[in-house]
């Protein structure tokens, strides 16, 4: 269980549209005064090198968040600008070599007398993790537990001030995660029925993948609650073939966000920057994106 690392994917294509959601949902929650609780299932490591050995074979970046930073890009949605800039706060001058992962995003953006909670059970990236939580100096605001996400959120819900986002993106590789979401979520609704839930999923041609949204909805739907649900699709999911005879599986063709209680200003501007950044991450004349709402 302990094989996939976020290193090898940081900066990538789903990263991209995590985090543009995640920034825009933690600007509209981090204006009203009350205390926000978030708390992150899957943390990962916090902090990834794009030069490092992980990132650099994948290559990933180049095709995700590099591309936005391209000379020719052009004027950003305010959506993604915002999100250009987080990383940018990251790195210094023009190179980008320093790409925060949801941990280190979610602290910049809270006050002061906000809490995050960062659950991880990987032993290297919990490690890893920790390092660079130390190094923020953010004293208790910031709480780095080696437990089991889906588990371990329960006891934070409902937090003190009745206001909490939960951010919720396993890697999947095990088949039971999807089921885990779904049961994460309806025991968190009951729990909690006024938090923000965001969920990311990869989709790849898998029938829990394309459950998972359906069943999400299902759930608001009979609990009462709004939704929102936002998919960038970047390539055709075909495996192809080349001249030689050998296959090439093309990766993770696409990803979705599924918000339960979502921030009422999230899908205007998600409206507006889906579309740009489709055409910005396009890898082939397939790329796409969809962004529905109800509730």
């Amino acid at each position: 269980m302990f094989s996939y690392r976020h290193a090898f994917h940081a900066g990538n294509h789903a990263d991209v549209l995590k985090h543009t959601v995640l920034i825009a949902a933690l600007q509209h929650l981090t204006e009203k005064d009350a205390a926000l609780t978030v708390l992150d299932t899957h943390a990962g490591a916090g902090l990834y090198r794009l030069d490092g050995d992980y990132a650099s074979t994948s290559g990933e970046a180049a095709d995700g968040v590099a591309r936005l930073f391209a000379p020719t890009t052009p004027a950003l949605t305010p959506a993604l600008q915002a999100y250009v800039d987080m990383v940018v706060a990251f790195n210094q001058g023009k190179a980008l070599r320093v790409y925060p992962g949801s941990p280190f995003i979610t602290q910049r953006l809270l006050r002061d007398h906000d809490k995050l909670k960062l659950f991880e059970l990987h032993p290297t990236d919990l490690r890893a993790l920790a390092g660079n939580v130390a190094q923020l100096e953010a004293g208790r605001q910031v709480a780095v537990l080696h437990e089991d996400g889906f588990e371990g959120i329960k006891k934070f819900l409902p937090p003190p001030a009745r206001r909490a986002l939960v951010l919720c993106d396993p890697s999947y590789e095990i088949k039971s995660d999807y089921a885990k979401v779904l049961d994460m979520a309806a025991d968190s609704l009951k729990r909690f029925a006024t938090g923000t839930y965001a969920f990311w999923y990869p989709i790849i041609p898998r029938p829990e993948a394309h459950d998972l949204p359906r069943r999400l909805k299902t759930l608001a739907t009979k609990a009462g609650k709004g939704w929102l649900h936002a998919t960038l699709t970047v390539k055709s999911s075909k495996i192809t073939e080349n001249a030689a005879g050998d296959t090439k599986r093309p990766g993770l063709p696409a990803s979705g966000m599924f918000l339960i209680n979502p921030p009422y200003t999230l899908k205007a501007a998600l409206k507006d920057a889906l579309p740009q950044m489709a055409e910005l991450l396009a890898q082939d004349k397939h790329a796409t994106h969809t962004l529905e709402s109800g509730g």
